[in-house]
């Protein structure tokens, strides 16, 4: 066999990081088959997908009345912008006491929409670390970049795996991250199971 390495590189393999552990990273094809596989959840404007977490779209942003009536006090726009993004803004929400967080991302494979999974993660962790507050994550669909920051936030945050994630999500919302942004996530999977891996041989080392 190949060393882990260049298997990690070829996002089409499934790599195993942790030689002790039934966990394996798959593939990014095996990760777009997850979204297709069994039955999902039905096509809503918005949904909550984990305690006081809310992945949106552009509708569920735009109508403030709404964001009162389900008690939002953060938002998450992953579509900030001027091109086919969602045109609200910290000033949009200025007289409602929500936080606003924007994140400039395109809904294209190529974009590195990764180097926002740390500001986009802690941004959601530090609003929940007050029991009464909730987040929404948005963007025009509420299908890619939302989703994919939300994913990574239950990676980094809960310690999920980018297969319990998917799963979890998906039985709550039509999600359905480009195929770029899944090899990021897979990318992202593999980084948190060798600091995982580092971590525990640490331990038996002590």
């Amino acid at each position: 066999l190949p060393a882990a390495a260049p298997q990690g590189k070829n996002p089409y393999t499934a790599v195993q990081v942790d030689p002790d552990s039934d966990y394996i990273t798959p593939g990014t094809l095996d990760l777009e088959q997850l979204f297709w596989s069994g039955s999902g959840a039905q096509f809503a404007h918005v949904n909550q997908v984990w305690p006081s977490v809310y992945i949106g779209d552009e509708k569920t942003a735009l109508e403030r009345p709404g964001l009162r009536d389900l008690g939002i006090t953060h938002v998450l726009n992953a579509a900030e912008g001027k091109f086919n993004n969602v045109l609200t803004g910290a000033d949009y929400y200025g007289d409602m006491d929500i936080q606003y967080y924007g994140v400039e991302a395109d809904d294209k494979p190529t974009f590195n929409i990764s180097q926002y999974f740390c500001p986009a993660a802690q941004f959601i962790h530090e609003a929940l670390s007050h029991p009464q507050n909730k987040v929404l994550v948005h963007c025009v669909m509420g299908r890619s970049r939302s989703a994919t920051l939300v994913l990574a936030y239950l990676m980094m945050k809960h310690s999920l795996t980018v297969v319990d994630a998917i799963e979890h999500v998906r039985q709550r919302r039509c999600i359905l991250p480009n195929h770029g942004f899944l090899k990021q996530l897979r990318a992202l999977d593999i980084t948190l199971q060798e600091e995982r891996l580092r971590e525990k041989r640490q331990m038996q080392d002590q």
